[in-house]
């Protein structure tokens, strides 16, 4: 079977088991609603619309869309159009409630936005912008693993066959000189997948060595006493790669342009805040955490996973396609006509009224 095959089917496996359990919800869980985000006395529905309902994850490289909701960013854009959000687990499941029309827009991973875009031949899905950089850690049990080449033999844990960091990992093996079946993720090194949610359980118990995983789980995994071997920045130039697009549903941005642009206004305006405030940003983006998960972070997970992740509204396009040829080279796609994965132009229109300079697509902009 090809490796494309292989990864699609094991994509849709995974993508089923967090759709059992919150099938009930529309795919995403909804998030309560504590009063941060009132519509403006006076304010009026974007295209008559009622709802317009946004998906992300419960992590700290989702940050914009966290603080976006809990400080009402988002809601102040909208006017009267309510920002209705939905979390998920895993990008699999966001993908599938975009292509099912759960949801609108979402904030998600390169890598599951390039296999949502390939398996649908292009047809229902643009990156509309950036939202992060970088938080993404190779930590490790300092007793097994001392050094780089250390990790050779290790049992290292990645969130998920074929998303983000598991391609990256694949991919800075390789480069090691070190073999690994991308299916199995038996080899020179073992690759194992496991959920960001039961990593540290798995460090603690010792069942793996390390991990190469997003905020805040790096984070966590130090606080267990485990050590940064490598910050995956430091592969990168200028330590820059998305982390977090934004995605829309194509349906959705070609009936609903002014409602997309409002969205964007409030992910820009989020980010200028983040940036100019990171103290009270870091706890909007911990209160939202709470709100949506009941349970707060603590501040030795909170405060070093926030300072290593980098809020901007470029979507770094080149990088990404780099991400996609890495994992081509790791055997987990085959090489993708990525071209048109982007639409930038409602992000530029709302960085021009800003008086910010535009952001590039790399040659990858709608056909």
């Amino acid at each position: 079977m090809p490796a494309s095959s292989a990864l699609r089917r094991s994509l849709a496996v995974m993508a089923a088991l967090p759709l059992l359990t919150l099938a009930a919800c529309g795919y995403g869980s909804q998030a309560k609603d504590d009063g941060t985000a009132k519509v403006a006395a006076g304010a009026k529905k974007i295209d008559g619309l009622d709802s317009v309902k946004i998906g992300y994850f419960g992590n700290l490289t989702h940050g914009t869309a966290l603080v976006g909701m809990q400080k009402g960013f988002f809601q102040k854009a909208l006017g009267a159009t309510r920002a209705d959000p939905a979390i998920f687990n895993a990008g699999p499941s966001e993908i599938e409630a975009l292509n099912s029309g759960s949801i609108d827009i979402g904030w998600i991973g390169p890598s599951p936005a390039i296999n949502g875009y390939t398996k649908s031949a292009g047809k229902n899905l643009r990156i509309i912008g950036g939202s992060a950089s970088g938080g993404v850690k190779l930590v490790v049990n300092p007793d097994k693993i001392k050094s780089l080449k250390d990790v050779k033999g290790k049992r290292i844990a990645t969130p998920q066959l074929g998303n983000t960091q598991d391609v990256a990992f694949l991919n800075w093996a390789a480069e090691q000189g070190w073999k690994v079946d991308p299916q199995s993720g038996k080899g020179d090194v073992t690759v194992v997948r496991s959920d960001n949610k039961v990593t540290p359980d798995a460090y603690k118990a010792g069942s793996v060595d390390g991990a190469w995983v997003p905020e805040p789980t790096a984070s966590k995994l130090v606080a267990e006493g485990g050590k940064v071997l490598l910050d995956e920045s430091t592969l990168w130039p200028d330590k820059k790669f998305v982390i977090t697009n934004i995605i829309v549903r194509q349906g959705f941005l070609q009936e609903h342009p002014k409602v997309v642009e409002a969205v964007l206004k409030g992910s820009v305006e989020t980010n200028k805040w983040i940036n100019a405030n990171p103290d009270a940003a870091k706890e909007a983006a911990n209160k939202r955490l709470e709100q949506d998960s009941g349970k707060a972070l603590p501040a030795d997970v909170l405060d070093p996973a926030w300072k290593s992740i980098r809020f901007t509204d470029d979507p770094l396009a080149a990088t990404l396609n780099t991400e996609a040829e890495h994992a081509v080279k790791a055997g987990l796609l085959e090489k993708p006509d990525l071209k048109g994965i982007y639409d930038l132009a409602p992000l530029n229109k709302v960085l021009k009224a800003q008086g910010e300079p535009a952001v590039d697509d790399a040659g990858l902009g709608a056909k």
